[in-house]
């Protein structure tokens, strides 16, 4: 290819950045896939399907070397294969797969995505980046790229070359931006101290990376298969190995199309809406906010008012205060109001004491040394107790205000 430098930097920025009018709600972001069927007439699939680990190997797109070809023609084989899961090293003679490829798949039925190693991690995480509606990618500085293939493929761009230093970071905070609403709904992610453990979950990529992946196989099991004119008895049986024996926990069929996984923002809000249901299965999700929404401490929560901070203090309060503020008539004892005075049934302390003015302080304590409401209006030189129950109804709330801040 001929050109200058600055012309090959130029076409490799075009080839990697969506142009501004074709981002739109409609059909952005978005995530395909390629189909087995180009490569293979028919697959192994495993009874009960899994979620692949993702393996880095030191590929270099743009490096034309016999070597790093192979390498490439070797991941772009192996991972369309993504439906056979731990059997796709079954498809490839030994000669086939370079190194460390061969010694991983040595390793036996393991399930391994191959992607590029590249400082960002861009393809590990970019079914996650390729989930953000643009206005998302824009607020947390993130390039708006063409949608991408999954799982990958080739690419002939250095992809961190448009990357910002921190992209890892700041899809991170994207992310958890993106699906906070899931996973609380009733207050805002900025109601939680930076070490609250939900915040550090929905930040946390790789533990949605599985969660995911997940969502784009169930999506992809439901495309239909290419007729690669195979008898119909020959589908859906299990797989005859050519020793004669049978490969547990696999049957046979052909491989399923390719296509567009989601286009647009609303399906990209329901895949994500599904990858957090797929979360509880991958990685416990309900599980652990159960388990932290119930163990919540004071720390966790900002100065910022939420649902969640009020739900949480009402039953911290409500657990220390047990019993309901009400004021009875108790037996004769000495009306002595000592620095260690407290009225029976922890309900009233010094502390509250402290705050009713003189009059109503006398009245708790000669309540609680057993006077009647027409003794006390007597000693108070009130006509009848009425101006008593009245005071005792103001004692009452300032008593259930005092108890609910302490």
């Amino acid at each position: 290819m001929s050109g200058t430098a600055a012309q090959h930097s130029e076409w490799r920025r075009n080839d990697a950045f969506i142009p501004d009018l074709e981002a739109t709600p409609d059909s952005y972001p978005t995530l395909r896939n390629m189909s087995a069927a180009f490569m293979f007439s028919g697959v192994v699939r495993p009874i009960e399907p899994t979620e692949p680990e993702y393996v880095a190997l030191s590929l270099d797109p743009a490096l034309g070397s016999e070597e790093n070809i192979k390498a490439l023609v070797a991941v772009s084989k192996w991972n369309t294969l993504w439906e056979a899961g731990p059997f796709r090293r079954r498809f490839f003679d030994e000669e086939e797969l370079p190194e460390p490829m061969a010694s991983i798949a040595d390793l036996g039925d393991i399930n391994v995505t191959f992607v590029p190693r590249t400082r960002s991690r861009y393809y590990e995480y970019a079914p996650m980046l390729h989930l953000l509606p643009r206005q998302t990618m824009e607020r947390f500085g993130l390039p708006v790229l063409r949608g991408c293939l999954w799982p990958f493929l080739a690419e002939y761009n250095p992809i961190d070359e448009f990357l910002p230093a921190d992209f890892e970071a700041r899809l991170s905070r994207a992310w958890a931006y993106r699906v906070w609403r899931h996973l609380d709904a009733g207050s805002k992610m900025h109601s939680f101290t930076r070490n609250d453990p939900i915040k550090l979950l929905a930040h946390n990529l790789d533990f949605w990376v599985p969660a995911v992946t997940a969502t784009i196989q169930s999506r992809l099991r439901e495309f239909p298969e290419v007729d690669k004119g195979k008898d119909p008895s020959e589908l859906g049986v299990p797989v005859t190995l050519e020793d004669g024996s049978i490969l547990p926990g696999a049957i046979t069929g052909q491989p399923r199309m390719g296509g567009t996984v989601w286009i647009g923002e609303e399906e990209a809000d329901i895949a994500v809406e599904d990858a957090v249901g797929n979360a509880d299965r991958t990685g416990r999700l309900r599980d652990i906010m159960d388990a932290v929404r119930s163990h919540r401490i004071e720390d966790d929560f900002s100065d910022y008012w939420s649902f969640a901070r009020e739900d949480f203090e009402r039953k911290l309060y409500g657990k220390r205060r047990k019993v309901k503020v009400t004021f009875v008539e108790v037996p004769d004892t000495s009306p002595v109001q000592s620095a260690e005075s407290e009225v029976v049934g922890d309900l009233v302390t010094n502390d509250f004491l402290a705050m009713l003015d003189v009059r109503n302080r006398q009245i708790v304590v000669l309540l609680n040394s057993g006077a009647t409401r027409t003794e006390i209006a007597e000693i108070l030189g009130y006509a009848n107790h009425s101006a008593i129950s009245k005071r005792l109804s103001q004692i009452r709330a300032t008593a259930e205000a005092f108890f609910d801040q302490s």
